[in-house]
């Protein structure tokens, strides 16, 4: 079933590809705890900071982002999928005419 023109297929699949590659790279940076990535790390102001939880907050904040960076690469990964099929769908039905 046809839901796009083949270059808004041909578009999807290009920026989808491109945002697996970026969010995928990103969560494994966030994973890693790069401190590139440290102004993206939400933290609770408290009036009372403890070492401990400094890096307690730290590092739940840098794999709360990892786990949510691979879950929008996996969203990704289904629009490429759509996208993908829908290029075929397109490229069949214009063979077809």
């Amino acid at each position: 079933m046809k839901v796009c023109g083949p270059k808004y297929a041909l578009c999807g699949l290009v920026i989808s590809a491109w945002g697996v590659i970026q969010l995928a790279l990103m969560g494994i940076f966030f994973f890693f705890r790069s401190v590139a990535l440290i102004e993206d790390i939400h933290l609770d102001e408290k009036e009372t900071l403890n070492v401990e939880e400094f890096y307690v907050d730290m590092k739940r904040g840098y794999n709360a982002n990892a786990f949510n960076c691979w879950i929008a690469a996996c969203i990704y990964v289904l629009t490429f999928l759509f996208s993908g099929y829908q290029f075929y769908v397109n490229s069949r039905s214009s063979l077809a005419v």
